[in-house]
């Protein structure tokens, strides 16, 4: 297996990133989807990339009643449709997010969607939420093997439509509402992510403040949901103003913290890519490491018994990945770093933690989590 990661590597490294980089982001993603939807109905296709996955105790653990044979995840925003779980699993994730899914069929914003900053590792995101609305894909996932998501946890991200009907409070909080209840339905998914923190739709980000949390949580409190329930969460708030969201949320019922959501602050970040005031979006990858890995660490510190921690933003190494954990986050989760890096990413950051951990003397990543907090 070390020696297929080796070899798919390289040949990411020197024939197809190259390749894919002279083409727009937008295309290649869109390709990649339709890909992986033919690969997935192909059994002996479908089987391959387990060639490039990496699993050992040292891994495992059992969060929120939820079995996870590895702690890295797919992000939020790769797979929106949950049109790819069967492959990502494969791939080697420990977990998926899938999403973000809204109560209404949403196209997203304007394209381009993405746009490269290849060496600031970063790209910069303007997608707007599209995704195919909750009533189709929930439908989606009812055709996926029970049995697939038991030791492969998929949480399903729920933000509101992105359009000026949901741009309201209270349209906004029907909007989760009526995902949440439609998911809950067939109760296919065993963990869901509400994301209050995508920057690029009609009425911004209005559940970001204390008072406006506060109804969205309490709304969804009321649909006596069993299931555990994360908050994904923004990045550029100063930690007084982060800690006034945290404040809330432990008082709603809500298990985890997902650290977090794109930078959208361009102001002082240096990067050594030229970025166009005209380009839209927000950055994902490693302008966004330091920031979260500090959130992470101080939400620990003071949360750390109340909430899960999934750490989110700048994962590209397994060195990357092991400083959230060791900051607080029992998981982490990824995008960009398989983007500019390659599928066998997963792998290999999995074959870095365990020897990272074997370093430190621990039998167990959960050990781990937390261990830079004093």
């Amino acid at each position: 297996m070390k020696t297929i990661r080796q070899a798919t590597r390289l040949g990411y490294k020197h024939v197809a990133k190259p390749l894919l980089f002279k083409q727009h982001p937008d295309d290649v993603h869109h390709r990649l989807v339709r890909t992986a939807k033919v690969v997935q109905k192909v059994p002996v296709i479908r089987e391959l990339p387990r060639l490039w996955g990496y699993q050992s105790s040292f891994l495992e653990q059992t969060l929120l009643g939820s079995r996870f044979v590895n702690p890295v995840g797919l992000s939020a925003g790769f797979d929106k449709n949950i049109d790819m779980a069967s492959v990502m699993r494969n791939v080697g994730f420990g977990f998926m997010v899938g999403g973000s899914v809204t109560a209404k069929v949403c196209d997203g914003n304007p394209k381009p969607w993405f746009h490269r900053l290849p060496k600031s590792h970063s790209l910069v995101v303007y997608a707007g939420l599209p995704n195919q609305g909750v009533e189709r894909i929930a439908a989606r996932l009812t055709t996926y093997p029970r049995r697939m998501f038991d030791d492969f946890p998929l949480v399903v991200s729920v933000a509101k439509t992105n359009s000026i009907a949901a741009a309201t409070d209270k349209e906004a909080i029907a909007d989760y509402c009526a995902s949440l209840k439609r998911l809950e339905r067939d109760g296919v998914a065993p963990f869901y992510e509400i994301n209050i923190s995508c920057p690029n739709t009609h009425g911004g980000e209005p559940f970001t403040t204390p008072e406006r949390l506060e109804m969205l949580l309490a709304a969804i409190d009321d649909l006596a949901i069993h299931r555990p329930i994360s908050i994904k969460m923004p990045i550029d708030k100063p930690w007084v103003e982060f800690r006034a969201l945290l404040e809330v949320i432990v008082q709603h019922n809500i298990q985890a913290v997902t650290i977090g959501n794109l930078r959208k602050e361009r102001k002082g970040l240096k990067l050594q890519d030229s970025l166009p005031s005209q380009v839209k979006g927000n950055l994902s990858g490693a302008p966004t490491r330091e920031i979260s890995t500090r959130l992470i660490h101080n939400t620990y510190k003071h949360y750390g018994s109340k909430l899960v921690i999934i750490g989110v933003g700048g994962i590209f190494t397994a060195q990357d990945a092991y400083d959230k954990v060791r900051a607080g986050a029992s998981l982490v989760a990824l995008i960009t770093g398989m983007i500019f890096e390659g599928p066998q990413v997963v792998g290999d950051i999995n074959a870095g933690l365990v020897a990272l951990l074997k370093r430190d003397g621990y039998a167990n990543i959960a050990q781990a989590i937390g261990a830079d907090v004093k």
